[in-house]
């Protein structure tokens, strides 16, 4: 939450019990938060002389003013309608309040930088035990990370919608670590791991439902200690990068169900090259049309089943025939073999893999790409 929407919020409980006007100027004069809301945006012309006087306490044209200091560089004004001693009692009262508050909410934003620190591996492994104890949060606690990725939709609405999908800000965090990408680093359920996939379904319903956004969520491993969720973070973040390659059909992805797509992507570009030319003649995958790698796709997803895969194609089964005696021409792999489908399963992820690495490396090289 932002200061100035704590000081509202603050400012909103004020109202409910006060039976008198207050409210907060910044230094400028003008006031930001007010129990009577039509006078927000207004100027009060004496905020200037109760700033320069060194008395901390001020009263003038019928108010009462108290300095409220926030961080070295940040100061308000509060002030209360009423000369008397009850308005400059609730004056301290309101002040003290707003205080606690804005000091619990640096804290927390300390303690937010604190775990980012920890995900990207900017804190020194023997500081995190003891910084941890200071901002009580438990060291050897097992732990997993959601990596959020948002696309089209303000991320402070995500924030939001998360903030009060986990309001127990013990057992998980909610941290944006940049424009794009959000983590929720939860305590794992060792007494039901699957869980951890109905909480991803629940991350992702309602995002979706309440931001339209479009949201694609990675897992981690669990983490035994806090130091080592920067693992749990990292394998999260590969787990996004290896799914947007090969399984770009699912928004939620698990590092530990990445399948050949993990052992493919650790793979040199060079090597997979030299693959591609065994596998394929020169020219021939480029040479399936659109139709044929349907039937492929469909092909596979039936576990080499011709006649279900005829029947969703809605083709006869001699169509189905002509067009894998097609590839088999071309390719000179008969998918009907298990050991060519495989072949052929392996060197399509693996030409996947090279034209998402070749579509990075074009945009690296300003518009210029090459093989080695």
């Amino acid at each position: 939450m932002h200061m100035m929407e704590e000081l509202k919020k603050c400012i909103r409980e004020v109202s409910r019990f006060l039976d008198r006007t207050a409210g907060v100027l910044d230094v400028d004069g003008i006031i930001v938060a007010c129990t009577d809301e039509s006078l927000e945006g207004s100027e009060d012309s004496s905020a200037r002389a109760v700033l320069l006087s060194e008395e901390h306490i001020a009263i003038t044209y019928g108010r009462t003013y108290m300095k409220l200091p926030v961080t070295e560089r940040t100061s308000y004004i509060c002030f209360v309608d009423g000369t008397d001693n009850v308005s400059r009692n609730y004056l301290e009262l309101i002040c003290n309040w707003i205080g606690a508050a804005l000091k619990e909410r640096n804290s927390d934003a300390e303690r937010e930088s604190f775990l980012k620190n920890v995900l990207l591996e900017n804190e020194l492994p023997g500081d995190i035990p003891l910084k941890a104890r200071e901002f009580k949060i438990p060291y050897s606690v097992p732990r997993v990370a959601f990596l959020i990725r948002i696309e089209q939709a303000e991320e402070i609405d995500c924030i939001e919608i998360l903030y009060n999908m986990f309001p127990d800000d013990r057992s998980a965090y909610v941290l944006a670590m940049d424009e794009e990408t959000i983590v929720v680093l939860m305590d794992y359920p060792r007494e039901d791991p699957d869980q951890i996939n109905s909480i991803a379904s629940q991350i992702l319903d309602n995002l979706n439902a309440e931001s339209m956004a479009k949201v694609h969520i990675g897992i981690g491993m669990p983490a035994d200690t806090l130091k080592e969720t920067a693992k749990s973070y990292r394998e999260a973040s590969l787990a996004l990068t290896v799914g947007s390659i090969f399984d770009n059909e699912n928004y939620i992805m698990r590092y530990d169900k990445l399948g050949l797509g993990r052992l493919i992507y650790q793979l040199p570009p060079t090597l997979c090259h030299m693959f591609l030319d065994e596998v394929f003649p020169k020219g021939a995958y480029e040479a399936l049309d659109s139709e044929t790698l349907l039937t492929i796709q469909k092909f596979f997803e039936n576990n080499l089943n011709g006649s279900e895969t005829s029947r969703q194609l809605f083709v006869h089964r001699n169509t189905l025939v002509y067009r894998l005696d097609k590839v088999q021409k071309i390719t000179s792999l008969d998918l009907r073999s298990f050991d060519d489908a495989v072949l052929f399963k392996l060197a399509s992820m693996v030409r996947k893999y090279l034209e998402k690495q070749e579509k990075g490396s074009l945009k690296a090289a300003g518009g210029k790409w090459w093989h080695n």
